[in-house]
């Protein structure tokens, strides 16, 4: 149920906006500036682009394929210490789509829209 609302929500953030990922990293560099310069090298938008699919592939992906999904997660929380990130940090990710699907949906957005959604960042969050 969780991730059939989350992608419901998805869809309608997609009908607003083709591409979310320059609402998602504004919103997240707003919340931590020092993160925009770790990107500097990202000319085309690319690298940020695969990570926000990954993103995407793990909100969803919980359900159908946790196992591998878990992997993924757990390895990018070590992965980024090697930026400077605290493991925590990635969770800043997941909020920042999370709050930008919300802003794309507008009053389409339902208190279930948003207990599925805080179900889901409290596991991804959980896997260390």
């Amino acid at each position: 149920m969780t991730a059939a609302l989350i992608l419901e929500t998805l869809e309608r953030a997609a009908e607003a906006c083709a591409d979310p990922a320059p609402l998602v990293y504004r919103r997240l560099f707003a919340l931590r500036p020092e993160f925009e310069p770790l990107f500097v090298m990202d000319t085309d938008g690319g690298v940020r682009g695969s990570m926000l699919e990954t993103c995407f592939n793990a909100i969803l992906g919980l359900d159908d394929d946790a196992a591998v999904q878990r992997v993924i997660i757990s390895s990018s929380r070590f992965s980024h210490t090697g930026y400077g990130l605290a493991e925590t940090d990635l969770d800043l990710m997941f909020g920042a789509i999370r709050d930008t699907v919300r802003e794309l949906n507008g009053a389409s957005w339902t208190p279930e829209a948003a207990a599925a959604w805080e179900t889901r960042l409290a596991e991804i969050a959980s896997i260390a």
